[in-house]
This record gives C-alpha cells, sequence and structure tokens, in this order.
C-alpha cells in the first residue's frame, strides 16, 4: 500500500477503492489542505441504480466521510445520448419525461447514502442538461471540440471494442466522450469540483475531462478510477440468474436484497465489507478468517450492514429474522417474497412470478435438476399445477431462495 497522507486517499487505499489515479501525489497534497469537491455521474436509465453502481455511491459516502464534499451528477443532458462505454450495441433513446420521472426517483437512493445540504461537505445533486441543453452546436464545435483529437479517440478501448467487432458506433453515441469531459470542466467552473471518481471503463473520459480543464482554463483537477468489480467465480458484481439486484424496494424486496448480500461466495466476503459497508477494517479483518461454517456468521454481517445502509435498519432486522425462521425452523417467515394468482396456476409460472428465473427455459432446468420444492417437496413434473387454496404456499427454489404463492 502506498502511504498517503490524506484521509481520503488513505481510505480508499485500505478499502480496495483505488485501480488509477491521474495524479495520486497532487490529490494527496490537496485533500489535506482543503475540502476537494468531487463528482460521478450517473445516467438515468431506469427508474432505480441497481448493486453494479454500488461501489461508485460509495465512493461518495467515503468523500463525505473523510470531509470533503460530495457532487452527485445526475445525466438528464447525457442520459438522452447513453454511455457507449463497453456496450455491444446502442442503448434505447428515452423521453425527456421518463429522464427527469427516473432522476426524481434516483435522488431517493442518494439520500439513504449520502448528508445533503448547504455546508461545506454536505452533498449537492446536479442536472448537466442545465448546461447542456443550453449549447448551441456550431460555437461549442468551436471552443470545444477543437481540443479533441479523433486519433486519440478512436484509440480508446471503449470506443475500439465496438469498431473491432464491427458493431455500429454513431456519431450521437461519440460524442457522449466529449459532453462527459464538457461536464467535468463545467462542474470545476460551477462548483470548483476537482475530482471525477468513477469505474475502470471510465478512465478515458475522465482523462479527457482533466486535459479539457487544462486547455481551456488552466484548472488543475484530478481523477481516480476503481477496478472492475467482479464475484470470485468471475461473474459481474449485481447481476444474479433473476436479473439486477436493483437498489429500490419498489423493484426488489428487501428480504432478495438480503439474501442477495448472504448468498456472498466466502471469497468475496472481505472485499464486500470493505466496499459496501462501514464495517471497521478490525472487524472486518476478524469476519473474514472465519473458516468453515463459521464464514456465514461473516454473510449474515454483510447482509445486515449492506440492507441497513440501503434500506433501513428495521428492513434489515426483519430479512434477517424472516431468513432465520425459514432455514433454522422451517417456518414461512413473513417477509418473503409473495406471488398472487387468482387462480390455479403453472409451477413454471409460480417460479417466474417469485423472480426465481427469468424464463421458462430456466424454470424447466431448476425442476429437471430437483431444485423445484412445493411445500418443502420436490417437484418433478414440469406442467404441474398448483390449485386454489386458501391457505399460503411455499415454493423453494434451491436451497436459498423461498417465496410465497398467495391465491387472491
Amino acid at each position: 500500500m502506498t502511504a498517503y497522507k490524506s484521509d481520503l486517499l488513505r481510505l480508499l487505499d485500505e478499502r480496495g477503492y483505488i485501480h488509477q489515479a491521474t495524479d495520486a501525489a497532487g490529490l494527496d497534497a490537496l485533500a489535506t489542505k482543503e475540502v476537494v469537491p468531487g463528482y460521478i455521474g450517473f445516467d438515468p436509465t431506469a427508474p432505480s441504480l441497481h448493486v453494479g453502481s454500488l461501489v461508485q455511491i460509495m465512493l461518495l459516502r467515503r468523500l463525505q466521510q473523510t470531509g470533503h464534499k460530495p457532487i452527485v451528477l445526475m445525466g438528464g443532458g447525457t442520459g438522452k445520448i447513453g454511455d457507449p462505454s463497453f456496450k455491444d450495441e446502442a442503448r434505447k433513446l428515452l423521453t425527456n419525461e421518463v429522464i427527469q420521472e427516473n432522476c426524481a426517483s434516483i435522488r431517493r437512493i442518494f439520500e439513504r447514502f449520502l448528508t445533503f445540504g448547504d455546508g461545506p461537505s454536505d452533498a449537492i445533486m446536479l442536472d448537466n442538461s442545465e448546461w447542456l441543453d443550453a449549447l448551441e452546436y456550431i460555437p461549442f464545435l468551436r471552443e470545444v471540440g477543437q481540443h479533441f483529437s479523433i486519433n486519440r479517440m478512436l484509440s480508446f478501448d471503449s470506443v475500439k471494442l465496438r469498431l473491432d467487432r464491427e458493431q455500429s458506433l454513431s456519431f450521437l453515441e461519440f460524442n457522449y466522450m466529449i459532453l462527459q469531459a464538457y461536464d467535468f470542466m463545467e462542474l470545476s467552473r460551477r462548483a470548483a469540483c476537482r475530482l471525477q471518481m468513477g469505474g475502470s471503463d471510465q478512465w478515458g473520459n475522465i482523462v479527457n475531462g482533466i486535459e479539457l480543464a487544462r486547455r481551456m482554463d488552466g484548472t488543475e483537477v484530478y481523477g481516480v478510477t476503481t477496478p472492475l468489480i467482479t464475484t470470485a467465480d468471475g461473474g459481474k458484481m449485481g447481476k444474479t440468474m433473476s436479473g439486477a439486484v436493483w437498489l429500490h424496494e419498489d423493484q426488489l424486496p428487501a428480504y432478495d436484497y438480503w439474501q442477495f448480500w448472504r448468498n456472498t461466495d466466502d471469497r468475496d466476503v472481505g472485499r464486500f465489507l470493505r466496499l459496501f459497508t462501514d464495517v471497521p477494517l478490525d472487524e472486518i479483518a476478524r469476519l473474514e478468517a472465519l473458516q468453515g461454517s463459521e464464514i456465514n456468521a461473516a454473510k449474515i454481517a454483510l447482509a445486515n450492514a449492506a440492507t441497513e445502509m440501503c434500506r433501513g435498519a428495521e428492513a434489515s432486522a426483519l430479512a434477517e429474522e424472516t431468513a432465520r425462521k425459514t432455514f433454522e425452523e422451517g417456518a414461512t417467515g413473513d417477509n418473503l417474497p409473495i406471488f398472487e394468482a387468482s387462480g390455479a396456476v403453472s409451477i413454471i409460472d409460480a417460479l417466474i412470478g417469485l423472480n426465481f428465473v427469468a424464463s421458462k427455459k430456466e424454470a424447466r432446468r431448476l425442476i429437471e435438476g430437483g431444485g423445484a420444492r412445493i411445500n418443502g417437496e420436490a417437484v418433478a413434473d414440469e406442467n404441474a399445477l398448483i390449485s386454489v387454496t386458501s391457505d399460503d404456499v411455499k415454493l423453494s427454489a434451491g436451497k436459498k431462495k423461498h417465496g410465497i404463492l398467495r391465491f387472491s
């Protein structure tokens, strides 16, 4: 580990957030003598962010915890284009109305992780549509476009990936990196922002912004990226067989969110505790050293801490109690996901309705492997029909997913 002097970089380093930094020594020196406003941009492509965005949210939280100022930048302008970085194809274009609805919905997530206000280290939320929507095309090309080399832009990995695969990259998407660079410069002007953070896929965009601010304004700004967060088995963080792990409770029940963390691979527990919770480092060291079945205590600690931060203490405690009843006592539990049906329903439709599987094909595979159970009994027939009953029916997918089928 590098011996950083500032609380900010020392904390980021100790907890495993730093992948690359443009001028670590310069940023370290700045952070020791003044409040550093730093930003991360989030495009509002859905009403909720998912766990794949959580490391970036935690970066802003760490910034505030060490006395600096988080700037949450909503991409009300860039969201009309969509970040093409390492995407196989263009994103579906959203209407202005949908983008603004998504921005308002996403704000609720950040209010759980950050303290907003007017103080020196209080977080603020801005929307880049405020300045991007007002740009005039020809003046923008003259003033900003001259600072970008097409040759260099084509060399970035995020662009080369699409071109090497002979997949279309529209001129609209190609402009995204220029607009993101302009965001950094605009924030340095409006909010004295000195730092942009992001995932490793944003390195090229961040460097562009740093160079633009230096060339146009002579401002010294900095960049930090995080490593690509994958699971121990090589999977993408935040993706499960049932889809994205959403941060909003109206898109994913608290119990399912808790279970996502509870099901963490043994090899990932310590790393995820450092990245996604505020559990002290000495306690994390103790937890990740547990062996055998005792590692389950560390997983429960992870699930409790992560769920409490995102969903609240009550939701976390209720999810843990539901899990305890379900697994230790064999009871149904009051906080399991519920699928309501008005009449007899097939086992396949019930499994899909509970979000245990994403498709009928996946449901059939689960049944064939003996992983689907009704009230504890394995289901052998993929065409099985569950009849209407006044009692709740407990459905299980494997050992860790449980839910309720309730007839209305």
